[in-house]
């Protein structure tokens, strides 16, 4: 009998029937959660660092259960990721309904319901009155290189601009985008070529209006790279690594009305403050912008691993056939589970008590 089975009739539940308290039994960590991050030590690379000194054993709505009894308020949701509460009861239901079906054909083999369904629902829910496909997937790092993929093959061009502060994963492409070196970068290149970096709007730094910041970043964009070989420019409408920094009102607009009258495909990264985290389903309404492409990931499936770039059946159209995918890319678990959790958002008011 493996150790999970020894312990599983005396875990705590998770999901909304844990008590929503803050309660220390023990000092953190407490000596079960430091046997573990022991284990941790000796059997995982150093590289895989963590935040909180505990070892979760359940979680449901705003708290977290650690392996000693202790009861902590979740002020992460998994890195903006539970957005609907952990092992929310629509989630969990749909996901084990869905593990006793069937678990995995590979949707590029043989295609099932609930991928045309997320898809479906994407195309309904992100910004723009105009028709869209989707694309699903198992990361915000593997969208967002999707995402340039298809930018490059609808536009025949390489150039990529990402801006500063920005995050947008840690794959190698990814990387590249990313502006903070430590601890995402260092040591760790060379990185993807074609990638350029300009100033994006920062109200709070640089006292600039939307207007004057986008004609900075555009003069940039102009002098720097050339408007004929730039296939996309990528930002997080608020970005949320290099402190949480929200563009100068007209900033985004300007921005994307210069890609529009260029041929450059706007693209914005949605995986942190989409679905919820910032009042709206996805912050890019909050500005009054149309993404040509948008990816998604983190809160699209309660937890999850899903990820998505939806945008202009178009561009989205670009890419000859079999060149986007992947073997768990749209898993049907967790469809199921981000069915549920869409749910969720829509009928729960989650967007108005945010």
């Amino acid at each position: 009998m493996s150790t999970i089975d020894a312990q599983a009739d005396t875990l705590p539940l998770g999901g909304p029937s844990l008590p929503q308290e803050r309660r220390l039994v023990t000092e953190l960590p407490g000596p079960r959660s430091a046997e573990i991050l022991a284990r941790k030590a000796s059997a995982v690379p150093a590289g895989v660092g963590h935040t909180v000194p505990v070892a979760a054993v359940a979680a449901g709505g705003g708290v977290v259960v650690d392996a000693d009894g202790n009861s902590l308020i979740d002020l992460g949701s998994g890195i903006a990721v539970t957005t609907v509460g952990s092992a929310h009861p629509k989630v969990a239901a749909a996901i084990a309904a869905q593990a006793a079906q069937f678990t995995h054909t590979c949707f590029m083999i043989s295609p099932y319901e609930s991928y045309v369904e997320v898809a479906e629902a994407l195309n309904r829910l992100t910004p723009g009155d105009f028709a869209k496909k989707s694309a699903l997937f198992n990361s915000g790092a593997e969208a967002v290189e999707n995402a340039i993929k298809i930018a490059r093959k609808h536009t025949g061009r390489q150039a990529v601009v990402a801006f500063d502060h920005g995050y947008h994963g840690r794959t190698n492409l990814t990387m590249a985008l990313t502006a903070k070196a430590m601890p995402y970068k260092s040591g760790f290149g060379p990185f993807a070529p074609e990638v350029y970096r300009a100033q994006a709007s920062y109200p709070f730094r640089d006292g600039l209006s939307g207007a004057e910041a986008a004609a900075r970043t555009i003069l940039q964009l102009e002098k720097q790279i050339g408007a004929d070989n730039l296939a996309a420019v990528i930002i997080e409408p608020i970005q949320g690594e290099g402190g949480f920094i929200v563009p100068a009102d007209g900033y985004l607009p300007a921005i994307v009305e210069w890609c529009r009258a260029n041929g450059v495909v706007f693209i914005a990264d949605e995986v942190q403050t989409g679905f919820g985290r910032t009042g709206a389903m996805f912050a890019s309404e909050i500005f009054g912008i149309e993404p040509d492409l948008i990816t998604t990931a983190k809160g699209i499936a309660g937890g999850m691993p899903l990820a998505a770039v939806t945008g202009r059946a178009e561009i989205m159209d670009a890419s000859h056939s079999g060149g986007l995918g992947g073997t768990y890319g749209g898993n049907p678990v967790a469809c199921a589970a981000a069915l549920a959790a869409i749910d969720a958002y829509e009928t729960e008011g989650l967007l108005e008590r945010a």
